[in-house]
C-alpha cells in the first residue's frame, strides 16, 4: 500500500516524468495535489499497471485530484539544454499548471532543479511509494503515450503507435530507412552499431 503523504500538514505535490529515455518526442511531467487521507487500491507506479489500468485511472485522478497539471519540453529543448534539465523544465511547466500553491513537491527520482523557492524532497522509485507520485506518473505517462501515437499517424513506420518513441528495432529500422523526423532527438545516439543490443517490440 502506498503512502498518502510525508508531511501531514503540508499541501503535498506529486512530481514525475515520462520519456526520458525516448529517442523521438517532448519528455513529459505531471504534478498532482491529492486529498491528504487518499487511498487507492490499484492506483500504483504507471510501470506497474496495464495500459488499461491506466487510462481508467487518468480518469479517476484528473476527477479525485485538489488539482494537477501537465509540462512538455520538446525535443528541441532537450536538444538545447539535455534531457535531465528538460525534464526539470517539464517538471516545473507542469507546477506551474497547478490551481493550488504547493508546501512541498515530492519529487521522483535522486535530483531536482529548485522551483519558485517550494521545498521538495527527492525520493528515489518515488512513484511506487506516494500516491501523489504514482499519480503523477500516471498522467504523465498517459498523456505522452497518446500524444506519440497521434504523431505517429503523421511519421508512420518508427513503430511510436506502440513503442511511443522508445528505442526498439522497429524503431531502429525506420530511422536506418527514412531517417531522422523533427521530433527525433539530435542529441541522443539514434543508430548505434549494435542493433541486437536493442528490445524487439
Amino acid at each position: 500500500m502506498l503512502k498518502p503523504y510525508f508531511q501531514k500538514e503540508k499541501i503535498e505535490a506529486g512530481c514525475d516524468e515520462a520519456g526520458r529515455g525516448c529517442l523521438a518526442g517532448p519528455v513529459v511531467a505531471a504534478a498532482v495535489i491529492l486529498p491528504r487521507a487518499y487511498k487507492h487500491e490499484v492506483l500504483n507506479d504507471s510501470k506497474q499497471l496495464s495500459e488499461k489500468q491506466r487510462n481508467e485511472l487518468r480518469k479517476e485522478i484528473i476527477n479525485d485530484a485538489l488539482a494537477w497539471g501537465v509540462g512538455v519540453a520538446s525535443p528541441g529543448e532537450i536538444d538545447e539544454i539535455n534531457i535531465l534539465n528538460a525534464s526539470y523544465l517539464a517538471m516545473h511547466r507542469a507546477i506551474e499548471q497547478l490551481k493550488i500553491s504547493p508546501e512541498l513537491l515530492l519529487i521522483d527520482g535522486n535530483r531536482f532543479k529548485p522551483f519558485n523557492e517550494i521545498p521538495h524532497e527527492c525520493i528515489i522509485k518515488g512513484d511506487g511509494k506516494f500516491y501523489s507520485i504514482a499519480a503523477a506518473s500516471i498522467l504523465a505517462k498517459t498523456y505522452r503515450d497518446d500524444l506519440m501515437r497521434q504523431l505517429a499517424l503523421d511519421f508512420p513506420g518508427y513503430g511510436w503507435e506502440t513503442n511511443v518513441g522508445y528505442p526498439t528495432r522497429t524503431h531502429r529500422d525506420g530511422l536506418k530507412e527514412m531517417g531522422s523526423t523533427p521530433h527525433h532527438r539530435m542529441s541522443f545516439q539514434l543508430l548505434p552499431n549494435q542493433l541486437e543490443l536493442f528490445p524487439a517490440d
